[in-house]
């Protein structure tokens, strides 16, 4: 099976503060079948009120604590050799200079950190569950987050380039608890048999007033001289972008009491940060506007959702928020009856709405497209009377694929639900793989008619994933996008996807190719890697004073799974197919991850 779409995804349904823990479980009674309410009913009786002593308190802990030792078997999931790249490495206690570079880096490079974030999970590796309610697995997003950081930094002479290397865990709430623990403590609850998830999910809320770990870190930005990495559903991570060190949550003077989503856009124009977060409980989706100065939360309004949609990635305008509700849901209420947590249901309707960026739920236009799944936006801009909407986009979600599976008869492979025995590292492709597959997709929306023009823009032979532009063009009209491409055999045989290389996306030039099945597609050009080596974390650097969108290079982290060597790579996106113009070789390996971006910021100073 090929995996050809991928996600920085986090299931967090909880609230940040620690209200009461009898109103916690009153939230999770609605429609509880009765086969778990003599279990809610003796877990009620425990003395776990916020206004009871502290004594009585740990006692409670303690007494949650043995009882889930006693229930649940934690057990490390497989890792397949064609997976060993996606293991967790340890942390480092310093910066380590880089000593080989094969090339050069361009003298006119900005000097500044190139950060990429991604699951580094504790105690060896992801973990499975197994106890009387049934088994439950961590999904392969997840994971305690990790920064893994190349700082680029001229000598006094202004020539030489001095470059180092440095990786650090994000200190969450969570983190910090479980490193004092020493052990596994959270229960996985996204994915697995119903009853185990509810038990987990119920035991984890008494016990830590969290429903699941603060995992997957997966995306890092800045706003207002100030950096951040966030997970998927949680409150931003300040961290310094120097040491790594984490600072704490992002305090914003405002009422937001839910976690952001991976993706806030800065708004053109006027450099404020559009916001958005999702719970599965109601209000499912909120949005909100940060200041351009990020210390007040100037503008915060209920979508008004009848459901949870696992929306990942949003899109600015210079006048427009654009939200996507797209039928990838979580839905608590389903898995009571026995369903799963998530899902993505085809036959459910898909619409992309085009909000004013102080507007409310009255004002947002909606627009039904059809059903899809699309975790990434790689831009919005508004030309003539239509907002046009550029995203990768699938058929099927990838993080759903596994909710029919029989679980009796699978397995958890490094996060990925398999069926037992011998793995087929020759896997082929299949209708499934067909539907996962993901393209580079344009959505039309005419404000003035209510019409949409859907359309392809580019073809098979490729899936692409995680696009990135020039950050300069963010909300407005584009001529180029990137992405990384999957590397399809490598990713059918390991279960997991891997990107071979990059692409360059060309939107006003037509590609008559052979090749193409259909007229209209868009030049694309490819950057193709050497022998097994696969990307993560690409992100475009402009060229200071550059005069042209696409005078600037691509950075990117890379692996080479023959040596078990990790390097970046420093790409000129004006000689796209040509040789990497820097190949910098890393004192250590780096795991796939998730996003990566670049801060241009003087390190001398």
């Amino acid at each position: 099976m090929t995996y050809t779409s991928t996600m920085a995804f986090h299931v967090n349904c909880s609230v940040q503060s620690r209200p009461s823990l009898f109103k916690n479980i009153d939230r999770f009674k609605i429609r509880f079948s009765s086969s778990y309410k003599p279990l809610l009913k003796e877990w009620q009786k425990l003395p776990m009120q916020l206004d009871v002593s502290e004594s009585i308190r740990n006692a409670s802990v303690k007494l949650l604590d043995a009882l889930v030792d006693s229930l649940f078997q934690f057990s490390d999931q497989l890792v397949l050799p064609s997976q060993s790249n996606f293991a967790p490495v340890d942390e480092l206690n310093e910066p380590l200079t880089i000593t080989s570079i094969e090339g050069n880096v361009p003298h006119d490079f900005p000097e500044g950190v190139y950060i990429r974030n991604g699951p580094n999970p504790l105690f060896g590796g992801l973990k499975s569950t197994a106890s009387i309610f049934g088994k439950t697995g961590h999904i392969w997003i997840e994971g305690e987050g990790m920064l893994h950081a190349l700082c680029f930094d001229r000598d006094s002479d202004g020539e030489t380039w001095r470059v180092s290397y440095n990786n650090r865990h994000v200190e969450t709430e969570t983190y910090k608890l479980e490193k004092q623990r020493d052990k596994p403590s959270f229960l996985p609850a996204v994915e697995g048999h119903p009853p185990a998830i509810l038990a987990a999910y119920l035991l984890n809320m008494l016990r830590f007033g969290k429903v699941n770990k603060d995992l997957s870190n997966t995306n890092v930005f800045e706003h207002s001289g100030k950096f951040y990495s966030i997970a998927e559903h949680h409150i931003p991570q300040e961290i310094d972008i120097f040491s790594l060190q984490t600072l704490g949550d992002w305090d914003i003077n405002g009422t937001w009491h839910r976690p952001f989503n991976s993706h806030p856009k800065r708004a053109p124009g006027t450099g404020e940060l559009v916001v958005f977060g999702v719970d599965a409980m109601k209000p499912f989706m909120e949005v909100g506007v940060v200041s351009a100065d990020g210390k007040t939360l100037v503008h915060k309004v209920d979508l008004k959702f009848n459901r949870c949609t696992l929306s990942h990635d949003m899109g600015v305008t210079e006048r427009y928020n654009v939200i996507i509700d797209f039928p990838l849901t979580i839905d608590i209420h389903r898995l009571m009856k026995g369903g799963p947590l998530i899902k993505f249901d085809k036959e459910e309707y898909a619409r992309i709405g085009v909000m004013p960026r102080y507007g409310d739920a009255d004002s947002v236009r909606w627009f039904e497209v059809e059903p899809n799944c699309t975790f990434h936006i790689l831009n919005c801009f508004e030309e003539g009377d239509e907002v046009v909407v550029r995203g990768c986009r699938s058929l099927e979600s990838v993080i759903s694929e596994s909710c029919d599976m029989d679980l009796d008869k699978s397995e958890w492979v490094s996060g990925r639900l398999r069926s037992k025995g011998p793995i087929q590292q020759d896997a082929k492709y299949s209708t499934k793989d067909e539907l996962l597959f993901s393209r580079s997709y344009e959505w039309r929306l005419n404000m003035e008619t209510g019409e949409v023009t859907e359309r392809n823009l580019t073809g098979t032979p490729f899936a692409m994933e995680f696009p990135m532009i020039n950050p300069n063009f963010n909300g407005v009209k584009n001529k180029f996008g990137y992405t990384q491409t999957v590397h399809d055999s490598a990713s059918a045989s390991s279960g997991m996807p891997k990107f071979g290389g990059l692409a360059k996306l060309y939107f006003e030039e037509t590609d008559n190719k052979e090749w193409e099945e259909s007229e209209g597609h868009i030049k694309v050009e490819h950057h193709e890697f050497e022998g097994n080596t696969f990307c993560t974390g690409a992100a475009f650097v402009p060229k200071e004073g550059g005069r042209e969108e696409d005078d600037g290079w691509i950075i990117t982290f890379v692996h080479d799974e023959d040596t078990n060597t990790s390097k970046v790579y420093i790409i000129d996106t004006k000689n796209f197919t040509s040789e990497p113009v820097a190949k910098i070789t890393l004192p250590c390996r780096v795991p796939y991850g998730f996003h990566g971006a670049f801060m241009p910021t003087p390190l001398h100073n």
